[in-house]
């Protein structure tokens, strides 16, 4: 390392290593504290007011103006008491991140002075510039408005001197133009779908919910090493980069002693979080040098992915305390693992019955095989569709390789639970048989009652793999919002669920039995998808590949192609059937989509090639001008060239490298233009992913030349700095 990025790096950690914000309470005492949730809700709302709240959070009914009036003026004087001086509505953009417009609370008093004022009005709507956010043609520059509504069910929630409200986000026509509006039709459906299955085994219920888990992965690097690479600061991965010498082929960094620099920042991070209610759980080191991971408790759907999106915001600036930058790209480092948020998907009902857990007896598990089955049938039906709600410019870099799930969407079970769908469809229906531990009659479910949580081993190369109570759809990027891949999962499991119970009503209708007529109408289902969509293999072999094709599973790579999945015949039917999307919104966020991606591969693009040809080229020229002096000194001392046979093999090698690099620099930047002339947008993003592999050839010799060149006039931080200095 050069002298001058020593003195950088050891500036910065001098600065900030090891503080961190001591607790010196509970956990039980501070969880919570900027959050106004059902505690505070009952503290500073009278009873009325209280019951009118959480009528409207419980059971979906609408809150009229004097009672939103009467919220607010609790959430002020909460607010006030610690010391708020602004309100904002904050929601979920299609930029994937997040948006907020800080508005002070006072108001004139009508006496020349001001009041802190903030009524029913300011809580329940505001009116951000809708076109000024991506909207697909939604909103066009003229036709600005759009509104960002209260959601009741994501509590407000204070970030230093701002009070913020969790809002949905739509157009003047009413158009989603955010990631919760759809999630929340999607949580909707699927409720709506599985509660009339519930209540055949329990008429109790009256709510079935959607869980998420998730785990999110990241990397820390150096405050002062980030701030000297370009490609880094701009596009959040390093775009070229030779591998280091050491990186995580020993696996000594999975799950080791966590460096005190990173556990101070971690230890500020998990103390933020709890006082926002975010009840983090997990921390460790991951597989690569410099990654880690956190993960929190299992939350409802809508309130975990908010708080996801409050977390992400929460690493950045207090990583930037301890001069270190999170990088949240999918794949910042070429040759090591990737960051993942996978997704920990499951059900339960307001009852407190886990929908995708074995059950206590054969009427429980019965339920359970049901849910199993059709989200599984879900899966392979809209196969293409899942995928789409992954891919991205970033994600696409991490897929199929460093222990991320391959590019095709398959389900791992396990051999015990494979093997009790194969049983169940050799069982005739209405066969009598003796459950384990029990003397009786049942029918078909002669083995799942000796099913166990957990009896299932991991599959790591798995997109969607069942593990003992949930689905845990591991190929989510970090950088994503868990509400996209979320919406469409909900949706299509509520479309088939609502399939599926259409055809068990036609067997009881026929008068059969309730057990045999949810095994007749469910071994279709089963026999349909045991040998599809099911898969326990190992997903990155070539076989795989092949096979998938052959099982009809989409075996497509190309971003921008599977983007358009959204927007196909069978998609749009679904998502009107569900009410999650309309045909405008799908084809508005088509359009969002595509232009993100060409935009994302644009800027990629002009940053390679603006280093290579400012930074990388510079400092080739200058070390092959040093070895051309070394040759010429030889020449005038010993008057022939022969005892400088390496510095002349150094000189040709760069000279060819060099040229390499101008040359595919020139055809990119051909590639470019032509890219951006493209008719429309889906045209454009198809040329920009063409583009894709031109970064990747462009990488071949710039990487070659950093092993070649004297590493004090190498210009740029290396992997080794990168990755091992916390």
């Amino acid at each position: 390392m050069s002298v001058n990025r020593i003195d950088l790096v050891r500036s910065s950690f001098e600065k900030k290593a090891g503080e961190y914000e001591a607790m010196d309470k509970k956990v039980s005492e501070i969880f919570g504290e900027l959050v106004f949730d059902r505690a505070k809700m009952r503290k500073y709302l009278d009873t009325k007011t209280f019951n009118s709240l959480l009528d409207c959070i419980d059971n979906g009914n609408a809150l009229d103006r004097q009672t939103a009036d009467a919220v607010a003026c609790g959430i002020k004087e909460w607010a006030l008491e610690h010391g708020v001086t602004h309100v904002t509505h904050w929601f979920q953009p299609l930029t994937d991140g997040t948006a907020e417009k800080h508005e002070t609370l006072i108001d004139y008093d009508g006496k020349g002075g001001v009041i802190e004022r903030f009524d029913g009005s300011s809580l329940v709507q505001q009116e951000p510039d809708a076109s000024s956010f991506p909207n697909g043609g939604i909103r066009a520059t003229f036709e600005a408005r759009g509104y960002t509504a209260w959601d009741p069910t994501s509590p407000v929630f204070i970030q230093e001197d701002t009070l913020c409200i969790p809002t949905i986000f739509v157009s003047y026509t009413g158009e989603a133009l955010d990631y919760k509006t759809p999630l929340k039709r999607a949580l909707k459906a699927v409720c709506d779908a599985a509660l009339p299955i519930c209540k055949l085994f329990d008429p109790k219920v009256t709510k079935v919910y959607s869980y998420l888990g998730w785990e999110q992965e990241y990397f820390l690097v150096d405050e002062a090493l980030y701030a000297s690479r370009t490609d880094l600061m701009i596009t959040g991965r390093t775009l070229f980069g030779h591998m280091s010498s050491k990186n995580q082929q020993l696996d000594d960094h999975y799950f080791g002693a966590i460096p005190s620099r990173v556990a101070a920042f971690m230890r500020d991070l998990e103390f933020a979080a709890f006082r926002l209610g975010i009840p983090v759980k997990t921390r460790h080191n991951e597989v690569a040098p410099n990654q880690f991971e956190l993960a929190p408790i299992f939350g409802e759907a809508n309130l975990a992915n908010d708080q996801n999106q409050i977390l992400m915001n929460l690493m950045d600036t207090i990583a930037r305390k301890h001069s270190f930058v999170v990088l949240l790209h999918e794949k910042p480092f070429d040759g090591i693992n990737g960051s993942g948020k996978h997704n920990n998907w499951s059900l339960g009902t307001d009852t407190g019955t886990g929908l995708l857990a074995p059950g206590k007896d054969a009427r429980g598990n019965l339920q359970f095989i049901i849910l199993l089955v059709n989200s599984l049938a879900a899966v392979q039906k809209h196969n293409a569709l899942l995928k789409a709600s992954i891919v991205s410019a970033s994600n696409e870099h991490r897929l199929g390789g460093n222990e991320a799930p391959p590019s095709i969407v398959s389900a791992f079970l396990g051999r015990t639970m494979t093997e009790v769908l194969r049983k169940l469809l050799e069982l005739p229906s209405g066969t009598p048989v003796e459950i384990a531990g029990k003397k009786g009659k049942r029918v078909g479910l002669v083995e799942i009652p000796e099913i166990l949580l957990d009896n299932t081993d991991r599959n790591r190369t798995s997109p969607f793999a069942f593990t003992g109570n949930r689905f845990e759809f591991r190929a989510v990027g970090s950088s994503a919002n868990c509400a996209g891949a979320l919406t469409v999962l909900n949706a299509a499991v509520a479309d088939q669920l609502t399939s599926y119970k259409a055809a068990l009503d036609a067997e009881l209708a026929s008068g059969k039995p309730f057990d045999v007529a949810v095994m007749d109408s469910l071994k279709p289902v089963i026999a349909s998808i045991i040998d599809v969509v099911c898969f326990d293999g190992n997903g990155y072999s070539a076989e795989w590949v092949k096979e998938a094709a052959r099982r009809g599973l989409d075996t497509r790579t190309c971003v921008p192609e599977l983007i358009a999945s959204y927007a196909s015949p069978s998609s749009v039917e679904l998502f009107e059937r569900t009410g999650v999307f309309t045909t405008r919104e799908l084809e508005a966020r088509n359009e969002v989509k595509w232009d993100t991606y060409s935009k994302k591969v644009q800027i990629e693009s002009l940053v390679m090639a603006r280093m290579a040809i400012n930074h990388i080229i510079p400092a080739a020229l200058e070390y092959k001008s040093r070895l051309l002096k070394g040759i010429k000194y030889n020449l005038d001392v010993f008057g022939n060239l022969d005892g400088c046979k390496s510095e002349r093999i150094l000189v040709e090698s760069i000279s060819a490298l060099v040229e390499d690099i101008r040359v595919k620099v020139d055809a990119m930047q051909s590639a470019r233009t032509a890219a951006k002339e493209a008719s429309d947008s889906y045209s454009r993003a198809m040329a920009y992913s063409a583009i894709v592999a031109d970064l990747r050839e462009l990488r071949k010799p710039i990487d070659r030349l950093e092993e070649l060149v004297d590493n004090r006039i190498w210009p740029l931080p290396k992997y080794r700095e990168l990755l091992f200095i916390s």
